[in-house]
């Protein structure tokens, strides 16, 4: 009975494993890939981005954006807006100066204020549905200390039935002390 309970327990523990590397990857690894994680906390752009998305936005260059494309930019410095790009303004006096003018999909006007090219993040590459509000919680407390307080115990779930394994296992007698083998005559 305990085998079976404990291949149980190795078998959750495996699993949960993997959900939290996966995790991490979704939320943290993909930055090695050139890609900026956002959750997506307004229904601006639904249907193509859904509340509770969770956007990948890789870098562009700014001068191959045009009418249409959706860009992920910095509205101030505590906001990312991804809005679609409904005008492309090149300034007179200074060419290599561009403003973009955005509107959310789902937003009944243009944006207020245009987009300087110095402030776009990039644009979305994909988006999975759902993780944004996987994301957000375990960015902000409460979620952040739960999430630390089930990497402890998913630690300690990995770590602590192999230290109590070797205090209950077979206790093997030390090389100096094993018997010889008899001969009989």
């Amino acid at each position: 009975m305990k085998s079976r309970s404990k291949k149980i327990l190795n078998s959750l523990t495996t699993i949960i494993v993997v959900m939290v590397v996966i995790l991490a990857i979704m939320l943290v690894g993909v930055r090695l890939f050139g890609l900026q994680v956002y959750s997506v906390l307004s229904g601006s752009m639904e249907p193509e981005y859904p509340v509770g998305s969770l956007i990948y936005v890789k870098k562009v260059d700014y001068k191959e954006l045009k009418v249409g494309d959706p860009i992920t930019y910095l509205l101030d410095e505590d906001t990312v807006v991804t809005h679609r790009i409904i005008e492309v303004l090149v300034d007179e006096e200074d060419p290599s100066t561009i403003r973009y003018f955005t509107q959310g999909d789902a937003n009944g006007i243009p944006d207020a204020k245009s987009v300087h090219y110095k402030n776009i993040i990039g644009t979305p590459v994909f988006m999975i549905p759902y993780m944004g509000y996987v994301s957000n919680y375990i960015q902000n407390p409460p979620g952040m200390y739960i999430a630390i307080s089930a990497g402890a115990i998913l630690l300690m779930l990995v770590f602590l039935p192999d230290l109590f394994s070797d205090e209950k296992g077979s206790k093997k007698k030390p090389a100096h002390e094993k018997e010889e083998p008899s001969h009989h005559s």
